[in-house]
């Protein structure tokens, strides 16, 4: 099923905050895009745990491609204990596609139970959409002219009572939303590890910053020893005023 959507009011939005790890040198992956250990046992735990108490998991049609993640609760007695909630065993996975290249067989899709919606823009063919909307507990909304609009797409979530939004990255992703003053707080574990490469991929992409005034102000919450690194809590402070955005 794919249905076109049009943002009514764009205040109303989940509490979103980004998920992520990087290396001492600030990378996510290898300059060939592919996924390396940064992080341990404990870290796994704790974004797993993070998985369970999220009413939806967000990512960019790049992390799908390049990593292909399955966004489950990996830990059975989570999934029970959301079930024994009432809540589906994994929460709304959710693709930002703007021109629908999700595979068909991608692990997102076709693993573990749960919905997932895909929000393409209009510019996306739609044969693909079509391809998309007719996959099981799949639905593809559209939100946007030439990309998604995450305003619009945020606005759908919490219509859905999405009131709290994971999101695994990657860069891209990530910028726009960060850009856009659309995030929350930001955790980030930092692994002992160097690995270097000047287009290795970052947390962060997009066009970036370029002036002072532009620069988003964090808050620092916590700062934590885990497995052989450091799990960094920030609050983002210059985006839209709390009182504005109803969760």
């Amino acid at each position: 099923m794919w249905i076109y959507f049009e943002t009514m009011n764009a205040k109303h939005r989940p509490f979103v905050f980004i998920n992520m790890a990087m290396s001492v040198d600030g990378k996510v992956s290898s300059v060939r895009r592919e996924q390396l250990r940064i992080s341990g046992v404990e870290d796994f735990d704790r974004v797993d745990s993070l998985r369970a108490g999220s009413d939806a998991i967000m990512v960019g049609i790049g992390t799908v491609l390049s990593d292909n993640p399955s966004l489950t609760v990996k830990s059975e007695k989570r999934r029970n204990e959301r079930k024994k909630m009432g809540k589906p065993e994994n929460p709304i996975r959710v693709i930002v596609d703007s021109k629908a290249r999700t595979p068909i067989d991608a692990e997102v899709l076709n693993k573990g139970a749960g919905m997932r919606i895909i929000a393409v823009s209009e510019r996306a063919i739609v044969e693909d959409v079509g391809r998309l909307g007719d996959k099981a507990e799949t639905e593809v909304v559209v939100c946007g002219r030439e990309e998604v609009d995450l305003k619009e797409l945020l606005y759908l979530l919490w219509l859905r009572g999405v009131n709290r939004l994971m999101v695994e990255g990657g860069g891209t992703l990530n910028w726009s939303l960060l850009s856009q003053r659309l995030v929350d707080e930001i955790y980030i574990y930092v692994g002992n590890v160097v690995i270097g490469g000047e287009s290795a991929p970052t947390p962060v992409g997009g066009v970036g910053f370029v002036r002072d005034e532009e620069l988003l102000r964090l808050e620092l919450i916590s700062a934590d020893k885990m497995d052989e690194g450091v799990l960094l809590k920030w609050r983002v402070l210059n985006h839209n005023h709390k009182e504005d955005i109803i969760v």
